[in-house]
């Protein structure tokens, strides 16, 4: 119950936060891109986008390229930073996908603990009795094949939900990377006709 309880929520909970970066990549790419500067467009953006965040970095990395910093070339520095972003943004689109394919790949073997403890049962039921009828068998070999069920009741939609976030992660994801790589050209473009 606790694992199908847990999965159900990460699927829930994942389908609307990539929704909402689904969302958020078409509003980054109708206001960021027509802003007059990185600046404004990073502005334009909601607080919490994953494009922002990105944004943010880059802005960051062109700003803090003094010091020790310096002695790397921009270009090199920018993407650094750009794709230091992008990998925190893609490690939290991955929060939950973990316990989705624990409880995918543990589920049935659960389940399979209850159908052989059910079994133990029926065994336990005809030594006592001293005969195999049906009436001592039918109560917990029922009870083993619904463990069995549940166990797979569990793994199915574990499994099934997992696979298809991981795609839908790859597509967010791919609006992400675009993004960034986007506006590494901007800031690299704009720090050159700054020098």
């Amino acid at each position: 119950l606790i694992m199908s309880m847990g999965s159900w929520y990460i699927i829930i909970v994942k389908i609307i936060e990539q929704s909402k970066i689904g969302r958020q990549a078409k509003l980054a790419e109708k206001s960021f891109w027509n802003a007059g500067s990185v600046r404004q467009g990073a502005d334009a953006l909601e607080t919490a986008s994953p494009f922002r965040f990105i944004a943010e970095a880059g802005i960051d990395a062109t700003k803090k390229h003094d010091g020790l910093h310096g002695s790397i070339d921009l270009n090199t520095w920018i993407t650094t930073s750009i794709q230091r972003a992008m990998e925190r943004v893609q490690s939290r689109l991955q929060d939950g996908l973990a316990f989705l394919a624990t409880v995918g790949s543990t589920a049935p073997f659960v389940g399979l603990f209850g159908t052989v403890w059910g079994i133990y049962h029926a065994l336990t039921a005809i030594g006592v009795a001293g005969q195999a009828s049906i009436d001592k068998v039918a109560g917990p070999v029922g009870e083993a094949l619904i463990m069995t069920a549940i166990g797979l009741a569990v793994a199915v939609p574990a499994v099934l939900g997992y696979n298809w976030l991981v795609r839908r992660n790859k597509a967010a994801m791919d609006d992400v990377r675009a993004f960034g790589n986007d506006l590494h050209s901007v800031l690299l473009a704009n720090a050159t006709k700054k020098a």
